[in-house]
């Protein structure tokens, strides 16, 4: 309300002036000065002479010094009624008052104002000043805007958002699934809140604490809650906000910042992605001049310098800690380094009880079922599965989030929002035998993961899929259940081949067979198991940093780069032959699930297994517990 009011004061005030001016100007202009001596009808100056010398005039005032009269004169063609005339006199006509005397006619002089010149002078000052007051109230509105050109002098200050009390509304109870890195936290809050337990045996207060893991698995909802918990002023910022296009400005921003801090001791520092500031130096072209490597470099010796932050806790995340300088992570910078991975079922029931509070869950839903169900699920794709769940049941109208939203939720979450159904045509079989393909050779191998749904429903990119959840969260993986793997994603290609013959096969195994390649490579290099023995033969390829790795250096021979696209063949091809055995000895199953996977378009795997049982023996595996 008060900056519209600004803005109108700021647009009236010079139309006032101008308006102010022009009516001077008109008003006390000389014709206008005449007052009640103005007249209308002009006379010529001959015509005045001749009035004067028929002695026709009364009364003559003089104007503008001697350059116009108000003449008062009698007119005989209106009845010898007095009329009031203007006119212009010549500048060198001095025997007019001379004349006027000798007919003893009444006149008088009026003086010149001298007003123009005051009112032209202040015209000539109303732009200059009108420019600096507009130009005034925009730079005081730009103070209040981030960023706005009010602030150019305050780019080197620090964007840092500060809290003397961060009341974030987050406290370690509604953070779920990370036990052990609350535990580690819960140290840190202590430190601030009750620092004498621990100085009194010697123990020093950690200057950071680095929180490292995948996106979505509650890192900067930890800090959130550190800040929650802890009652101490709070500085939040992203590692991003340091580096600007301006060179220095980013270390200077650093420095202003723990300034900030250490006025504010004891307090939190809490930097989001830290990996924008934190890369290793001497990665770029540009060398040690390179304005993100200053800014590490004040970042370092902040953290641990010759002065030192005594009172101030660095908390950064990144999911990055691969491309993090040393310098960064070692003692006395980053003294801890806790790990926020992916929640186990434990975690995945936890998180979910947090996200189902505010809720309206059917009494079928059972949130165990659906943490079995989710393995690999962060803390935020737990979140989403139940908002969308929760969409999805306003959508259709029903009170409580129910059975089909979860398994609708899921499957929007995993492969995408649903598409329209194919029609029954050629293509549509074909994507059905290519699906129960990968179905049927996932149930009869006995070390594969069990089928949980197949589905002829396009979602995404995909025109079919088939869901294999295994049972439990698997942390290490044999090589029995890699090779069974690859069998089953092969069992697509496999079914095409077999009942459509070599000529028919589609491009539908493209995404399949990449990641058949992908696996039986990282068995050979990686993992050891092959013929070529218990080596690892490569490394886990991570970013190229330019100006260091611009070449990848072989870690083999020639002769060992053979030999080991040849056991990846041996193991690819052995794997399609025994998908080929399994879709060819169990032809007839096949063709009655297609049949009905074509008429249902969705079949969850307990049916799958119930059908293949009555034609062959399904191997004993640890099914996956459905939901009730």
């Amino acid at each position: 309300m008060k900056s519209s009011w600004r803005i109108i004061l700021l647009w009236a005030l010079p139309a006032l002036v101008i308006a102010f001016v022009v009516w001077q100007g008109v008003f006390s202009s000389p014709a206008m000065n005449m007052g009640n001596n103005a007249a209308n009808t002009r006379m010529s100056y001959g015509r005045f002479l001749e009035y004067l010398d028929a002695d026709r005039v009364t009364n003559v005032d003089l104007y503008e010094g001697g350059r116009t009269a108000i003449v008062e004169a009698v007119d005989p063609d209106l009845d010898n009624r007095v009329q009031r005339l203007r006119v212009d006199l010549p500048g060198n006509a001095p025997e007019l008052i001379a004349r006027l005397r000798d007919s003893n006619i009444s006149f008088d002089s009026h003086p010149i104002r001298n007003d123009g010149a005051i009112w032209g002078l202040l015209g000539n000052l109303i732009f200059p000043v009108l420019l600096l007051a507009g130009l005034f109230f925009l730079f005081r509105r730009s103070n209040n805007v981030p960023g706005g050109p009010g602030q150019a002098m305050n780019f080197g200050k620090s964007k840092a958002r500060f809290q003397m009390e961060a009341k974030t509304g987050v406290m370690f109870d509604d953070v779920a699934g990370i036990e052990e890195a609350k535990e580690e936290l819960q140290e840190v809050v202590t430190f601030l809140k009750k620092p004498e337990r621990f100085t009194a045996v010697g123990a020093k207060i950690p200057k950071g604490v680095l929180l490292i893991g995948p996106p979505g698995t509650g890192k900067t909802l930890l800090a959130k809650a550190i800040a929650g918990e802890a009652g101490v002023p709070f500085f939040s910022i992203s590692g991003s906000e340091f580096v600007e296009m301006f060179v220095g400005v980013g270390a200077s921003r650093v420095r202003d910042l723990f300034k900030k801090a250490k006025e504010n001791a004891p307090c939190i520092i809490f930097i989001d992605e830290i990996d924008a500031v934190g890369r290793q130096r001497g990665a770029g072209i540009g060398g040690g001049n390179d304005e993100r490597e200053q800014t590490l470099n004040q970042l370092l010796t902040e953290m641990d310098g010759f002065e030192g932050n005594t009172g101030i806790i660095i908390i950064a995340a990144t999911n990055r800690p691969d491309v993090l300088d040393s310098a960064l992570l070692r003692p006395g910078r980053f003294d801890r380094q806790v790990t926020v991975d992916a929640p186990d079922i434990k975690g995945r029931l936890e998180i979910l009880d947090v996200h189902a509070r505010n809720k309206k869950l059917s009494d079928q839903v059972s949130l165990e079922a659906i943490a079995r169900r989710t393995p690999g699920f962060t803390g935020a794709d737990l979140a989403n599965l139940l908002n969308e769940a929760a969409i999805l049941t306003a959508r259709r109208r029903k009170e409580a989030i129910t059975i089909l939203e979860i398994d609708d939720a899921v499957d929007r979450v995993v492969a995408g929002m649903e598409g329209t159904p194919l029609v029954d045509s050629k293509s549509k079989r074909l994507i059905a035998y290519h699906e129960i393909g990968h179905a049927i050779v996932g149930t009869l191998v006995k070390n594969h993961d069990p089928v949980q749904k197949v589905t002829l429903i396009p979602r995404g990119q995909a025109q079919g899929l088939t869901w294999f959840m295994p049972n439990e969260d698997q942390m290490l993986i044999s090589k029995s259940q890699l090779m069974a793997r690859i069998m089953g994603a092969l069992g697509g290609r496999a079914a095409e081949e077999v009942i459509f013959g070599d000529s028919e096969v589609t491009t539908g195994a493209g995404g399949d067979l990449q990641q058949v390649t992908g696996m039986a490579r990282q068995m050979v290099t990686r993992f050891g198991m092959s013929d070529l023995g218990p080596m690892s033969l490569e490394t886990q390829q991570g970013e190229v940093f330019l100006g260091r790795d611009l070449m990848t250096r072989s870690e083999y021979s020639d002769e060992i780069a053979s030999r080991i696209d040849a056991q990846v063949r041996s193991i690819v091809e052995h794997c399609h032959d025994e998908a080929k055995r399994i879709i060819r000895e169990n032809r007839i199953v096949i063709d009655r699930l297609v049949d009905l996977l074509i008429e249902k378009e969705s079949m969850d795997g307990e049916e799958l297994r119930q059908i293949v049982a009555e034609y062959t023996t399904v191997p004993e595996k640890d099914l996956f517990v459905p939901i009730l």
